[in-house]
């Protein structure tokens, strides 16, 4: 439990300064989306490759991909229940499920990588790689099919997902590792050095983007949904685990990816596409800062019943 909290609290502090540093305006809004998308496009996907190459589990952990994208499917039909709401406006049920589908990829980075060393990283970057898309797609589906008007952009989510630069990345540090090709020496280095900026620069756009202002308009609502998402995931998660019989260091990297936030970038996705964008809002913050709490409360009961 010392250890996880110890793995927690850096990534509350990098946060919270990123939080500090949006709120300053250090820099600009639009220069802290070009930092998220040279994360996103860049910086994680030399991460990947690196982290699938040098690799050190012995068999492609299958079975974590799958229960994670299942747990996510199956908290995204939950989030269909939002009709019974009571006054609750379609817009809200769109922004409902894509929370409860998303997750905030560099905190599990961050908590993976400084308890498991090598292997949490190349664990959480294969749920990446399986997780990112499935929420991509779902998240799609149901803001527009929601959305109040029709004039939206067209998106196609088979084509994104070809062009995917995380799911390029895990092809080819799947294939360097299934071919035991080894990087060369100087190349190996450049793409660490590039890796190696992720997990900051990812967190701290995610606590620039975060508006803790909308705890202030949080009510039940975000409330109820923000505790669905944050043990509702965790739950199909352990149950889909015990299942398939996952255990070891696989089971623990299901259980902190299952367990983090929701992606910060839910907010842009439900004003583009129609959803209810403030509510979205107020799902990130509430379940941002409820995240402190329920994180370490899962991880300690998952201890005690001795999962792993």
């Amino acid at each position: 439990m010392s250890a996880f909290l110890a793995a927690l609290v850096p990534v509350v502090l990098i946060v919270a300064l990123g939080r500090f540093l949006g709120w300053r305006r250090v820099i600009p809004d639009e220069g802290w989306r070009g930092i998220e998308r040279l994360a996103y496009v860049v910086l994680f996907p030399a991460l990947i490759i690196r982290a699938l190459a040098h690799a050190p589990f012995e068999e492609a952990p299958w079975k974590l991909a799958i229960i994670l994208m299942v747990s996510q499917c199956l908290l995204g039909g939950v989030g269909l229940l939002a009709r019974k709401w009571p006054d609750i406006e379609s817009p809200a049920i769109g922004s409902i499920i894509q929370s409860n589908v998303r997750w905030n990829t560099f905190v599990a980075l961050s908590i993976g990588s400084a308890l498991f060393g090598e292997e949490g990283l190349a664990l959480v970057s294969i749920a990446a790689a399986a997780m990112i898309p499935a929420a991509n797609i779902l998240s799609v589906t149901a803001l527009t099919a929601h959305a109040d008007h029709t004039n939206l952009p067209r998106r196609n989510p088979v084509a994104e997902l070809v062009r995917n630069p995380l799911i390029i990345a895990c092809a080819v540090g799947g294939l360097l590792a299934a071919l035991d090709v080894e990087i060369p020496e100087l190349l190996d280095l450049s793409i660490d050095l590039l890796g190696q900026g992720t997990i900051a620069l990812g967190l701290l756009a995610a606590g620039a983007g975060m508006n803790i202002t909308a705890l202030g308009r949080a009510g039940l609502k975000t409330l109820t949904w923000s505790l669905v998402r944050l043990l509702g995931l965790p739950a199909f998660t352990i149950t889909g685990a015990l299942l398939l019989g996952l255990t070891g260091t696989p089971f623990a990297i299901a259980i902190i990816c299952a367990s983090v936030p929701t992606a910060t970038s839910s907010y842009i996705l439900a004003r583009q596409l129609g959803g209810d964008a403030p509510l979205a809002a107020n799902l990130i913050a509430m379940q941002t800062v409820l995240s402190i709490l329920t994180m370490p409360v899962i991880w300690f009961a998952c201890m005690q019943a001795g999962l792993f």
